[in-house]
C-alpha cells in the first residue's frame, strides 16, 4: 500500500455560497493527506450540463443532494477504496463506468477534485504542479466585478441570473501582484464614480443599477471607459461580459427583450450590436454573446471581431460541444467549469481538445471550485481566469507567483484572445 492509496471516501451535504445546498466530498490517502472538494449548481445553468442528482420534493424546494451524498457513500467509496489517488485517470474510470445518470454529476464532480487534491498531497506537491508539472509557471490575466445584470428595463420574466455581468480585466502589467493591485485601484475608483453618477453601491457581485436609473447599458460602458481613463489604465485593464443571451430570448416573439436596453432586438439586431461593442467601448472578453446551440452564428461574430469570444453555455465543458463549436469557429476560447462535466479526467481532456484546435481556456470558480481554481489555472497554464484577481483569490495566486520566484511569467496581454499564449500547447 503506498501513501497516495486511497482509505477512505466520505461526503456530505452543505450550504454553498450560492444559497443552496452542495455535495462536499472528502477524500483520504494512506499518509494521512486529505483532499475535499465542493460541487453545486451555478446561479445560470447551461441546458447541456451533466445532469445532478437531486432529492425532490419540499425540503431546499427540491434541490437537496442527499441522493448524491448517498451514492458517494454507499456507490463510490466501495468502489475506488484503495485505488492511488495520484492516478485521476484510473480512479475517475471506475466512477465514470459506473455511471454518471446513476451516481449524480455532482456526486461524480465532487469526488474527482477531491481525489485530486488529495493525489497531489499526498505526494507533497502544489495542486498546480501535480496538474500540470514543470511548466506549470504562467499566471493568467485575472479580473474583477464591477457590474451585475439586473431587470432594469422592464418586467422580464424570462431573465434570471444576474446577466449580464461584468468584470474589469487587468492584461497589461508585468506582474500578477501588479494586475491584482490595479483591479483593486480601478474598483475603489469605480465604486466612487458609481455613486457619485447613481448613488449605487458596489457589492460582493458588482453594482446592480435600479430600474429606471439608466437608459441603458451603453451609459453604464462609457462611465467604466471614462474610469478606466482616467485614471491612467488605458490600454491595461479592459472590459469583461457575459451576456448568456438566451436568458433573454422570448421564444413567443422571437426577439430578445431587456437585453442592455429596452429596445426589443431580432437575432440579427443583435449580431449588430455586438459587433459595435468592442469598436466603442474597451470590451476585451464577451461570454455567451448569442444562443448556446448557435454555433454558426457565434462563428460569424467571432470572426467579425478581434477579441476574445468565450463559450459556457454554448459549451458547457463537454468535448463534444466543443468538437461542434470548433467545426464552425464558434468562439476562441472554452470556459472551464469543472463541475459541469463530472470529472477531472472529462474537463482536462477538453482542455487538451481546446489547445490543439487553438482554442483558449478560461477557469471559472462559480460550481464549487472555488480557490482551487487558481491552482487549476497555474497547472493548465491558461491566459485568463473570471475574475479571482482580488481578495482570497488573489491571495492564493500571488503565494504562487512568489512561490515560483523568478520562473514566474504573468502571461499579460498575450494571454487574451483565445489561446494565444504559446505555452499553452505545451499542456
Amino acid at each position: 500500500m503506498s501513501r497516495s492509496t486511497i482509505v477512505s471516501v466520505k461526503a456530505r451535504e452543505i450550504q454553498s455560497l450560492r444559497g443552496h445546498p452542495g455535495v462536499e466530498a472528502v477524500v483520504v490517502t494512506e499518509n494521512g493527506s486529505v483532499g475535499r472538494a465542493i460541487c453545486t449548481a451555478g446561479i445560470s445553468i447551461g441546458s447541456h450540463e451533466i445532469p445532478f442528482a437531486y432529492d425532490g420534493g419540499e425540503k431546499w424546494r427540491g434541490k437537496g443532494v442527499m441522493r448524491a451524498v448517498n451514492a458517494v457513500n454507499e456507490m463510490i467509496a466501495p468502489a475506488i477504496i484503495g485505488m492511488d489517488a495520484s492516478r485521476q485517470i484510473e480512479v475517475d474510470s471506475v466512477m465514470l463506468n459506473i455511471g454518471k445518470d446513476t451516481l449524480g454529476g455532482n456526486a461524480t464532480g465532487a469526488v474527482s477534485a477531491a481525489v485530486l487534491k488529495a493525489g497531489a498531497a499526498s505526494l507533497d506537491i502544489p495542486l498546480y504542479a501535480h496538474i500540470g508539472g514543470a511548466s506549470s509557471y504562467v499566471l493568467p490575466v485575472p479580473g474583477t466585478g464591477c457590474l451585475g445584470g439586473s431587470n432594469r428595463y422592464g418586467d422580464h420574466a424570462l431573465h434570471s441570473g444576474g446577466k449580464p455581468s461584468h468584470a474589469f480585466m487587468a492584461y497589461d502589467f508585468n506582474s500578477f501582484a501588479e494586475a491584482s493591485y490595479a483591479l483593486w485601484d480601478i474598483s475603489d475608483r469605480w465604486r466612487v464614480a458609481l455613486k457619485e453618477a447613481y448613488g449605487a453601491d458596489l457589492g460582493a457581485m458588482g453594482a446592480s443599477i435600479p430600474p429606471g436609473t439608466v437608459k441603458s447599458d451603453t451609459e453604464l460602458w462609457d462611465l467604466m471607459a471614462e474610469t478606466i481613463n482616467k485614471h491612467g489604465y488605458e490600454n491595461r485593464i479592459g472590459i469583461q461580459v457575459d451576456i448568456a443571451s438566451d436568458t433573454y430570448f422570448n421564444k413567443q416573439t422571437q426577439k430578445f427583450e431587456g437585453l442592455f436596453d429596452a429596445t426589443p432586438r431580432t437575432m440579427d439586431e443583435l449580431l449588430a450590436f455586438l459587433i459595435d461593442m468592442p469598436k466603442k467601448w474597451p470590451f476585451v472578453i464577451i461570454e455567451d454573446p448569442l444562443p448556446e446551440d448557435d454555433y454558426e452564428l457565434t462563428g460569424i461574430y467571432t470572426r467579425a471581431v478581434d477579441i476574445q469570444i468565450v463559450g459556457d453555455d454554448l459549451f458547457t465543458t463537454n468535448p463534444a460541444r466543443v468538437r461542434e463549436g470548433i467545426k464552425y469557429g464558434a468562439g476562441n476560447c472554452v470556459l472551464l467549469k469543472v463541475n459541469q462535466i463530472g470529472s477531472i479526467t472529462e474537463a482536462f481532456d477538453m482542455v487538451q481538445l481546446a489547445y490543439n484546435n487553438n482554442y483558449g481556456v478560461m477557469p471559472c470558480s462559480s460550481r464549487g471550485e472555488g480557490i482551487d481554481i487558481c491552482d487549476y489555472s497555474v497547472g493548465l497554464k491558461v491566459g485568463t481566469v473570471r475574475e479571482s484577481g482580488t481578495g482570497e483569490y488573489a491571495n492564493r495566486f500571488i503565494e504562487i507567483e512568489e512561490e515560483l520566484g523568478s520562473r514566474a511569467t504573468f502571461a499579460g496581454k498575450y494571454g487574451l484572445n483565445g489561446s494565444r499564449f504559446e505555452l499553452q500547447k505545451d499542456l
